[in-house]
């Protein structure tokens, strides 16, 4: 009897280990899965040569914006971030390609299946060198590769925004990650990564938000997003007024330095403009005035695009 009891404790102490070891190997599969990122090469500029070699590109790129692990900590699969790289090559001699990039990130909406637009953004700096079938190599202290370096920027910036909508400027670790690719590549040959080249590049880009003078921007995305959309499923004028009360912080923003160069705020306004015209479609009369008196005066070149909130 206690022979038979000793293998059952023993059968079930195996049971155990296995199940641990099972939860382990799938913890260690989800760390750094923070991307659900789909990459597209288009080469259809681009005559007379191997196509074979794009699909490689693509592939390898795929790998590596989803299996590299970009930060320490643990994602389900429904809270991965969903991301879509675009690469359109212009030109491709020997192991050189030039083109641009098109990033776009999104954010589901709690208790929703909506997906808000969190950046939208073309880069028309890319040239790299790449071989077919040879490891894309990346080092975060060190400038390997202008291709993985571009990539890694995005990827910390994209996971960076996504922290920043859910907690007060929750993505700065992410931000300074892509600061640290940034300061790296300062003497890289190739174009987009120096604050003299343009007003609207990486440099920028990482610039606006990591300085202070823009950190209303931030808070708004917070505000925007995890006590204005989150919440507007159960409670729809609570959300939206805060949204409401949220701009005032762009707008703060913008009188301090109504800087024409307002890089990220550009690109937060680009992301946003569409989507503010739909919350407030159904607003009440004193709130739409407000609101479209806010958006006009940050961002002019969509002023039409506003009227319709007042039509509404």
């Amino acid at each position: 009897m206690f022979y038979k009891k000793r293998i059952i404790n023993v059968c079930g102490m195996q049971k155990r280990i296995y199940l641990f070891l099972i939860l382990l190997v799938v913890s260690l599969i989800t760390r750094g899965q923070e991307l659900r990122c789909n990459i597209s090469v288009v080469s259809s500029q681009i005559q007379g040569t191997n196509k074979q070699v794009f699909q490689t590109l693509q592939n390898e790129l795929y790998e590596f914006m989803n299996n590299t692990v970009w930060t320490n900590h643990v994602y389900r699969n429904e809270e991965r971030i969903d991301c879509n790289i675009m690469i359109n090559l212009t030109d491709h001699s020997g192991d050189e390609f030039k083109g641009n990039i098109q990033i776009q990130s999104r954010r589901q909406i709690y208790n929703s299946s909506y997906n808000s637009t969190i950046l939208n953004y073309k880069d028309d700096d890319i040239k790299f060198n790449y071989v077919e079938f040879e490891p894309l190599e990346f080092n975060l202290t060190e400038f390997r590769s202008n291709l993985t370096s571009i990539l890694a920027y995005y990827a910390y910036i994209i996971i960076g925004l996504d922290y920043d909508t859910f907690s007060p400027l929750g993505g700065t670790e992410f931000f300074q990650k892509a600061e640290l690719i940034l300061n790296q590549a300062q003497n890289a040959p190739e174009k987009g990564w120096k604050a003299f080249e343009s007003r609207k590049n990486r440099y920028w880009l990482v610039e606006n938000i990591l300085n202070d003078q823009y950190k209303g921007v931030r808070e708004f995305m917070y505000r925007y997003h995890r006590l204005g959309l989150d919440i507007m499923s159960s409670k729809e004028a609570a959300g939206r007024s805060e949204i409401a009360e949220s701009l005032q912080l762009l707008q703060k923003v913008y009188r301090q330095k109504p800087d024409p160069f307002l890089f990220y705020f550009e690109l937060v306004m680009i992301a946003k403009s569409e989507e503010l015209v739909n919350v407030f479609s159904e607003s009440f009369m004193a709130e739409a005035d407000r609101v479209y008196s806010i958006l006009v005066e940050i961002d002019p070149t969509r002023a039409d695009r506003y009227k319709k909130i007042k039509e509404n």
